[in-house]
């Protein structure tokens, strides 16, 4: 069920505000209102939060031996942060040396052509008077230089000549008889070879860097250790700075008669949040032992609540599942939890299909529970749950690794059950059977979720709107079974012979068609009617008319909704092909000695691949049965947020 919440108002002094965020924290019963806090303090946390994230992710991606990860050594919160941040200093130095490396080699590159060249000589010959300009130009227009331009040739080849400019002033222009092709060049900030000596000495402290980090690998984990209690100061601080107060008010100091009337100001703090009802005599408690102000009142029907789901043992194992998709219930939706949990273990069995991989998946939850912590115990009970239910249908349906059924021990084949299994009752009768069961699995679950609805609008008009729904997801059974199944078998008239399903483990009245055709038109009739009721009959019947056009899509998605779960048949039938297939390449195989090897690895590789397979395929048609189709028709969007209590 989803744990009905209070919202409630604390008023602390405004000295005592951090105290009072600490005593609340340690009672962990309260979420509180988000809030964007500012402060030198809050800013340096994150600081170290983010060089604490960066420190990590940098040590991670190091490969070192499994004895340097095995044997960690640990540190304390403020030696911890002390290390990630001269880590992430590390890394800077090493980025400087990198770009510093790159700089001086473009910058060799640029002078490779003209041998040592040194700024300080150049310089000292100006000192003398003599002035000296580099230059570059193709070696096809050197011989247009006018001789009035006095040059001194350093080298030349096929594409370019080196000269040097005689100039008498350190300030004088560029020559007009230059050619425009000639280009001056900017004299490098150190000598060539300083700049070779520079890139050596770089390279060999990125290297000293790379070592002195590599080392850090072994404070790895108790750099993670500093992760939760740094995020729970952050959070503090956050909270201590955003959270409403007083400040003293400004102004003249109240004469004696005035402080005689006029009672003292006393700044105030205050914060506001979520608290679940079973836990607000515990806040109530805490509250009058700390002289705390605390109001508390009902959330209002527009304020976003977070939501706390309190189930038994059983339903709560599908808590794992449910936190990987990271999906959860508003406030004000269903807890589906139960029949979440329910359905998906029916639709985990039919996708996989195989008794064979039903036990794999038990024993591997049975693994997981084994080694799982006490408390911690979901997962565990989970897979080994799904992998019972996939062993039970899997013996139904005489499901053993893909083995064809006349290669079977004869018990296996008398443990199926004979409308689903294709060995007692043949494939052609086996597969409608079981596109029979996917429709009625839809009618049952859908039929859930629109007598969910009508418990919750008992006391509204509503009530008949959710009932019309209902009666429409009946009528609409039977003619997917016409359209879908067999038209033959199930016709949309009487014509007098009574209907078998399940190969004839039950019939139907022959004027079952005609039942169904009216329950459709009467929950038609009532949807239209009553579907948006809002306290008007007349005003629900316009809406309807408004938007007639999606009133009558719903009739077709309904119909769609109940095909959907036909893909449950279909995977299964596509998971049990390539079983077949697999074991077919494989057969031959095991009739040499020297391919046996390959026949084991062929069969593994290959049924390892279709539980992979057929995983996937349950996330995406498994869950999506759940949280699409039988979510639509209860209404719910998924659009809550996970109670988190503001705790140590």
């Amino acid at each position: 069920m989803i744990v009905p919440m209070k919202k409630v108002a604390l008023v602390v002094l405004e000295k005592e505000r951090r105290d009072a965020l600490k005593a609340l924290r340690k009672l962990g019963v309260v979420q509180l209102e988000d809030v964007q806090g500012s402060s030198d303090e809050l800013q340096a946390f994150r600081d170290q939060n983010n060089k604490l994230i960066k420190a990590i992710s940098l040590l991670s991606d190091i490969k070192v031996s499994k004895k340097t990860l095995k044997n960690q050594k640990s540190l304390d919160k403020e030696a911890a942060l002390a290390f990630a941040a001269n880590i992430v200093s590390l890394t800077e130095q090493k980025k400087n040396c990198i770009d510093r490396i790159t700089a001086d080699r473009n910058e060799l590159e640029r002078l490779k052509g003209w041998g040592n060249v040194d700024p300080a000589a150049i310089a000292g010959l100006a000192e003398k008077g003599i002035y000296l300009s580099l230059y570059e130009i193709p070696s096809a227009k050197y011989s247009a230089i006018g001789s009035e331009v006095e040059t001194l040739l350093v080298n030349k080849d096929k594409a370019k000549t080196r000269f040097v400019v005689l100039s008498k002033s350190a300030d004088a222009e560029r020559p007009a008889a230059l050619p425009p092709e000639a280009y001056a060049v900017v004299l490098p900030r150190c000598s060539v070879k300083e700049l070779e000596l520079s890139v050596e000495s770089a390279q060999k402290q990125a290297v000293s860097i790379d070592k002195e980090i590599a080392q850090g690998v072994q404070y790895l984990d108790a750099l993670k250790a500093c992760v939760q209690p740094l995020s729970k100061d952050i959070e503090l601080e956050n909270v201590y700075s955003g959270m409403g107060y007083e400040t003293k008010a400004s102004g003249e100091k109240p004469g004696a008669a005035e402080e005689e009337a006029v009672a003292p100001s006393v700044p105030l703090a205050w914060v506001t949040g979520f608290v679940p009802v079973p836990d607000l005599a515990r806040l109530q408690a805490e509250a009058k032992a700390q002289n705390w102000a605390l109001a508390v009142t009902d959330p209002a029907e527009d304020e976003f609540v977070p939501t706390k789901l309190k189930n038994n043992r059983l339903v709560s194992v599908i808590y794992p599942l449910t936190d990987f998709l990271d999906v959860t219930p508003g406030y004000r939706e269903f807890d589906i939890s139960g029949w979440f949990l329910l359905f998906f273990c029916i639709f985990f069995a039919m996708i996989f299909g195989d008794a064979c991989y039903g036990t794999l998946i038990a024993l591997a939850g049975l693994a997981v529970l084994a080694k799982s912590k006490k408390g911690c115990r979901s997962l565990g009970v989970l897979v080994t749950m799904l992998g019972f239910c996939t062993m039970l249908w899997g013996v139904m349906t005489c499901s053993w690794f893909g083995i064809e059924a006349s290669k079977l021990p004869k018990a296996l084949v008398d443990l199926s059950f004979a409308p689903f299994s294709a060995a007692k009752s043949g494939t052609d009768v086996a597969n409608t059977n079981q596109k029979i069961f996917c429709f009625a699995l839809a009618l049952i679950q859908l039929s859930v979720a629109h007598l969910k609805c009508m418990a919750a609008d008992r006391k509204s008009l509503k009530f008949f709107g959710d009932m019309g729904s209902l009666f429409m997801i009946w009528g609409m059974f039977y003619v997917v079974m016409n359209m879908v199944v067999d038209s033959a078998k199930y016709p949309l008239s009487d014509t007098g012979d009574a209907i078998s399903i399940f190969g004839g483990a039950a019939y139907l009245p022959s004027n079952f068609p005609l039942i169904s055709l009216g329950v459709l038109g009467l929950g038609f009739l009532l949807n239209f009617i009553f579907a948006n009721y809002e306290g008007s009959v007349g005003k629900s019947v316009l809406e309807s008319v408004k938007n007639i056009i999606s009133v009558l899509l719903g009739v077709v998605n309904q119909f769609s909704d109940i095909v959907s779960y036909i893909r449950l048949w279909a995977v299964a039938l596509a998971g049990a092909a390539i079983s077949g297939t697999v074991n077919t390449m494989a057969g031959p195989m095991f009739g040499k000695m020297v391919m046996m090897i390959f026949g084991v690895v062929l069969l593994v590789f290959g049924h390892g691949l279709n539980m992979i397979l057929n995983l996937l395929s349950v996330i995406v048609h498994g869950v999506r049965l759940n949280t699409l189709e039988f979510s639509q028709h209860l209404g719910m969007t998924w659009s809550g947020q996970k109670f988190r209590p503001f705790s140590d």
